[in-house]
């Protein structure tokens, strides 16, 4: 009689679906807390981190992400973006004046002024992006 030692191949699929779903839990959950901050702290972002939390969650944990998307604070910015790919105007505001500041911030503290034209470039295009974006409902047909 010949034994065979089980080998990571032979690893059941179930297994290698819950660490997948742990790991995409653990981002979620991570990016969520990031984005809770980032509503207390000045120049932290929040949405983009709610966005990568409702991802990471839609494949770890789908009740996760469906309790983010009906959150009060965190849900209309995140479905917004999820079903339009559009940001409210409240945001779009808020992330303007915080580059703005950014830009204030680098200007003063930065030396080097190709890594400053290189930073304020990038935020202003970033600006625009946003600016650019529909707001929630104002569509084009």
């Amino acid at each position: 009689m010949r034994v065979t030692l089980p080998t990571s191949m032979d690893a059941p699929a179930g297994g290698l679906r819950t660490l997948r779903n742990a790991l995409y839990l653990v981002l979620a959950w991570c990016s969520f807390a990031l984005g809770v901050i980032g509503v207390f702290v000045p120049l932290m972002p929040t949405t983009c981190f709610m966005l990568l939390a409702v991802w990471a969650a839609s494949r770890g944990s789908p009740r996760f992400a469906q309790w983010i998307r009906e959150h009060p604070r965190f849900g209309p910015s995140v479905v917004a973006w999820e079903s339009e790919r559009a940001i409210p105007r409240r945001a779009k505001g808020i992330a303007v004046v915080m580059l703005a500041f950014s830009v204030v911030v680098l200007l003063l503290t930065v030396p080097s002024p190709i890594v400053k034209l290189a930073l304020v470039a990038g935020l202003g295009l970033l600006a625009l992006w946003i600016v650019t974006r529909p707001a929630p409902g104002h569509l084009s047909p």
